[in-house]
């Protein structure tokens, strides 16, 4: 099972990205989805999560600034962000659960200069 996470770039105080993840080499639907984040000198933190039935998870900083959304069919989902801080900058990884095991993609560097 691979991850592929692509979007990550170089942005502006208060601009947007979309980060896509999509899966592939399962024969089954990912159950869970969801976007992690690490910045250099801290652990990994959840940033987003969606099941396959489109419930939501967010961490408090970004409610209201990041949405979720999932393709099921594909096995894909995305990350849109806007009004994005410095304090967003990190390196952003898609993780993804199956009944046998957890998954995550290489991780894509988010940085936002103020």
């Amino acid at each position: 099972v691979q991850l592929q996470a692509s979007g990550g770039g170089l942005v502006q105080a208060g601009g947007s990205l979309r980060l896509s993840c999509a899966a592939s080499g399962s024969t089954s639907s990912m159950y869970k989805m969801g976007w992690y984040r690490q910045a250099p000198g801290k652990q990994r933190e959840m940033v987003a999560i969606i099941s396959n039935v489109g419930s939501t998870m967010y961490r408090d900083s970004v409610k209201s600034r990041f949405t979720i959304s999932r393709d099921g069919a594909e096995d894909t989902v995305y990350l849109s962000m806007s009004s994005l801080k410095a304090e967003d900058t990190a390196i952003y990884y898609c993780n993804g659960k199956l009944p046998g095991g957890d998954y995550w993609g290489k991780g894509t560097q988010v940085t936002v200069s103020s």
